[in-house]
């Protein structure tokens, strides 16, 4: 401004050394017949006064503009800090479990910035972990519309809409996330769990296979590969239903290529077998896994299988050589006397299931069968002992299937545990457990 002024003073003095040496008038014509004698030396002048008001007032607007933006970035600087002060605050609260005045906190922010998108977020989470899922998805969307590529954000909204049972709505918003960013593993997680859930086994395996592409970890790689072998054979089981087992056969096949160990896989290419009327074929396949896995299950699918074709003797001849190979193994003995007594052998019966020890008396059910051959035999006195032994026993009465992940109980086998989610956990023995409830009423999969 200094530097304005004096150059005007210098442009003066040139000016008025200008006007003595040149002394004469200038004629401004207003009209034809009127005009004025102005002096050179006033024209110049006055166009420089001119010129120096018009130079003065735009330098007071650029000033007068600088200090408006300059209050304008401190107060916007000074909402700043009061937001982030009351959003600390207000994670504070959170973390201290004082929700209601975490919940005020956010509220003030917002009220200092109506779209403030880490607030939304978090009093949208805050108010889904309180049972709203409604209010959050209503946060969760106003913040959208201000980011609407916000990764972290379009999650919790597809958490807010599966709580507030609008599954499509959050299958549709993790379908965004995809289409921003492809190889999304937590999208991919949570498509795949709620595909699962609504049982669209198609949809499960498709998204399940991009998972596998990407890049895992050794310890998510064998998760994501039981994932695999479970929609596998869910898919298999329900092709099978709809009545499509050559299809039905593939799914079973890959999940047994997955994992040579996968019980309900080999159960379910059995009974593709059966549902083709190859009977025969069925059974050599449960051979074989049991051959290959030794699992107990496969014994009792065979033992049904063979008896309704009218063939006991080559179930009496599988758990005969089961048992040559762990000749130790009570399970095995209880369910060998088990089968002799359902074929009326009652000596062959009472033999085998007389010879079994149980551990700190705990097969009630190899009780009953004793005191039921004794009653046979005519010896009621020894029938009486039994029977008591397994009205004695205060445990968990036998139910034939058990997950050993979560100590379900059921009397109807299934490929995946109805408890805990997970696949081929399925037991089968007649020993009792420990600490579970005394009876389960759920009924599983068939």
């Amino acid at each position: 401004m200094r530097l304005l002024v004096l150059l005007f003073l210098i442009l003066i003095t040139f000016v008025g050394y200008l006007a003595y040496l040149n002394p004469g008038n200038l004629t401004l014509y207003f009209t034809k017949e009127e005009s004025i004698e102005i002096p050179v030396t006033a024209v110049v002048l006055l166009s420089m006064a001119f010129g120096g008001l018009i130079v003065i007032m735009v330098a007071g607007f650029v000033e007068t503009k600088h200090l408006f933006m300059t209050w304008r970035l401190a107060r916007t600087k000074k909402r700043e800090e009061r937001i982030g002060e009351l959003l600390h605050q207000g994670l504070n609260a959170k973390a201290s479990r004082r929700y209601s005045e975490a919940a005020g906190l956010f509220q003030k922010v917002l009220e200092l910035s109506p779209n403030h998108v880490p607030t939304l977020l978090r009093l949208g989470n805050l108010y889904r972990m309180q049972g709203n899922p409604l209010e959050a998805v209503r946060l969760h969307r106003k913040a959208k519309g201000s980011d609407e590529k916000n990764i972290e954000l379009l999650l919790c909204l597809s958490k807010d809409l599966e709580e507030a049972h609008r599954m499509e709505e959050a299958i549709q918003t993790l379908e965004e996330i995809l289409k921003i960013d492809r190889e999304c593993f937590s999208a991919q997680i949570r498509l795949r769990e709620l595909y699962a859930r609504l049982e669209r086994w198609e949809e499960a395996h498709a998204i399940q296979e991009r998972i596998l592409e990407g890049t895992l970890l050794p310890e998510e790689a064998k998760v994501q590969q039981t994932w695999m072998e479970g929609i596998k054979y869910e898919l298999g089981r329900r092709l099978l239903k709809d009545g499509h087992p050559d299809r039905a056969r593939r799914y079973f096949r890959g999940a047994i290529k997955l994992n040579k160990n996968f019980i309900p896989a080999y159960i379910g290419l059995g009974e593709v077998f059966m549902a083709e009327g190859k009977t025969k074929d069925a059974g050599e396949v449960w051979e074989k896994a049991y051959e290959m896995t030794a699992h107990v299950l496969l014994l009792h699918r065979l033992e049904d299988l063979y008896l309704s074709m009218g063939e006991p003797a080559r179930i009496l001849r599988v758990y005969q050589e089961a048992i040559r190979k762990d000749p130790t193994n009570p399970i095995l003995q209880f369910y060998l006397g088990k089968l002799y007594y359902r074929l009326e052998m009652v000596d062959e019966a009472f033999e085998v299931l007389s010879g079994i020890e149980p551990a700190e008396d705990r097969m009630p059910d190899l009780y009953k069968l004793l005191g039921n051959l004794y009653l046979r035999k005519g010896e009621l006195s020894e029938a009486c002992e039994e029977f008591k032994k397994a009205l004695d026993l205060k445990k968990r009465v036998l139910v034939p299937y058990y997950c050993p992940s979560c100590d379900f109980h059921t009397t109807h086998w299934s490929g995946r545990c109805p408890r805990c989610g997970q696949w081929s956990t399925f037991e089968a023995s007649p020993v009792m457990g420990e600490q579970v409830q005394a009876k389960t009423t759920i009924k599983s999969q068939p």
